[in-house]
């Protein structure tokens, strides 16, 4: 993760107009009451975490973007990758994870425990152009029934 750590002081210049713009898209799609709890894997600097309603949790690997995460409104941020989220088992009513799958060391392991953590709502993102995109697709398909893919410019969008 050093290349975002490298990154994390310009990450939201580079990040935040596109991220900003997949979360009103997908705040068509679902709506998280104050009560619920979500967790975003793969949070970066909290872009994609704090527009929610509810209480709020965020994972990443990169310590410089929890880091600078932590630095906004409260939310329970943790050093963590989506491999090894330290959270029981169905602790969150919805899971997140926004262009961040691509990423993931091991995409298989991370949608395991992702559907381990959480209980039945569940949203990830990829970006299109991922060389990744078919391993992804076929990953989310294997350990979860997906109620609707939308395919936008950029990005494929699997709600769970």
């Amino acid at each position: 993760m050093t290349y975002y750590d490298d990154i994390a002081e310009g990450y939201e210049e580079l990040h935040k107009e596109e991220q900003e713009k997949k979360v009103r898209l997908l705040k068509k799609y679902i709506v998280v009451k104050p009560k619920e709890k979500i967790l975003d894997v793969g949070c970066g600097t909290g872009l994609t975490t704090l527009p929610w309603d509810g209480q709020r949790y965020g994972v990443d690997p990169s310590k410089k973007l929890i880091e600078r995460a932590r630095e906004k409104e409260s939310v329970i941020y943790k050093v963590a990758p989506a491999e090894d989220i330290p959270y029981p088992d169905h602790f969150f009513d919805w899971v997140i994870s926004i262009t961040a799958i691509q990423n993931f060391e091991d995409i298989e392991k991370g949608l395991l425990e992702m559907k381990r953590v959480g209980k039945e709502r569940f949203v990830v993102t990829t970006l299109k152009q991922s060389p990744k995109i078919k391993e992804i697709e076929r990953m989310v398909k294997k350990h979860f029934q997906v109620k609707e893919t939308i395919e936008e410019e950029k990005d494929r969008i699997f709600l769970i």
